[in-house]
């Protein structure tokens, strides 16, 4: 099929030139790859950050349980996810990378949801508004992820 490009477009096409290996180690120190396991550990902290606030807020174990259980409802699947992302199989080839992509993530949203669902029958006193914000609150460490390079990402040497 042939392509009529606008008058005031140039029919170009731009060439690709393939980094060098000095390059590349280059690109690699000033852009590292952000560590899957590094933002689950900061999950746990402030997860367990929040219970023991919300804990001492309110007086009430209950509600520090509440909040642990949202924020274990991030957590468990997240480390789920990552490790399967991190395993053999998942590197073997691309098309097995994009497919265990999909299929952790697709088991960690079930497993949240189902964490979420037995939440009442595994909670006695359970706190709505303390596991909410344990989950949301949680949740959020991947936005901070994205900006904070120095908790995130190895040190550059």
């Amino acid at each position: 099929m042939t392509r009529i490009l606008p008058n005031d477009q140039e029919d170009t096409q731009e060439v690709v030139v393939p980094l060098s290996a000095e390059q590349v180690q280059e690109l690699r120190k000033r852009q590292p790859l952000l560590s899957v396991w590094r933002v689950v550990g900061v999950q746990v902290i402030v997860g367990l950050l929040l219970a023991l606030g919300v804990g001492w807020v309110s007086g009430q174990a209950s509600v520090a349980r509440s909040a642990l259980f949202g924020s274990a409802s991030v957590i468990l699947p997240a480390a789920l996810f990552a490790r399967g992302l991190t395993g053999r199989l998942a590197s073997a080839n691309a098309g097995a990378a994009v497919f265990g992509f999909f299929l952790w993530e697709m088991v960690k949203v079930g497993l949240t949801v189902a964490m979420l669902f037995a939440a009442p029958r595994l909670l006695n006193d359970l706190s709505w508004p303390a596991m909410l914000a344990g989950l949301i609150v949680t949740m959020k460490v991947y936005w901070l992820a994205l900006g904070m390079r120095r908790v995130f990402y190895p040190a550059t040497n």
